[in-house]
């Protein structure tokens, strides 16, 4: 069983039962479920404005959401992320590595996301009729 996570003309992906979001466009999926799955939408959303080296991703992510990545954790977030494919790493002249958002990260980012707004969009509703307005 699949649940869409389509809106109108937008055809990114579908998170199956299991929280395995797999994209339309190239088959790549993402385990959208656990702690992993939080990290790695903040480094693709870091991402999508541009490729970053590690410690930029750092600070980016930490400015936008207030969480700080330690960078055992980061980097295994970043190893993961490009061996499915959602990202890539740069050649660089220097030590810093930088990364990119691939097509299929893009894509698995955007289904990420629009199925965390529907989320959030039904709880504030549940919260409203049940508590009253924020």
């Amino acid at each position: 069983m699949t649940r869409s996570t389509e809106r109108e003309g937008d055809s990114a992906g579908v998170l199956d039962a299991l929280g395995t979001l797999v994209t339309r466009d190239t088959g790549a999926t993402w385990d959208t479920r656990g702690r992993s799955a939080g990290r790695a939408t903040l480094i693709l959303s870091s991402l999508a404005d541009g490729a970053k080296h590690g410690y930029a991703l750092t600070k980016d992510i930490e400015a936008f959401a207030g969480v700080r990545l330690a960078p055992g954790t980061l980097y295994e977030a970043l190893s993961r992320l490009e061996g499915q494919g959602l990202i890539e790493a740069l050649d660089s002249e220097d030590r810093r590595r930088p990364y990119r958002l691939t097509a299929a990260g893009a894509a698995a980012l955007r289904a990420q996301l629009q199925a965390q707004r529907t989320v959030a969009e039904v709880g504030l509703r549940r919260l409203a009729g049940n508590w009253g307005p924020a």
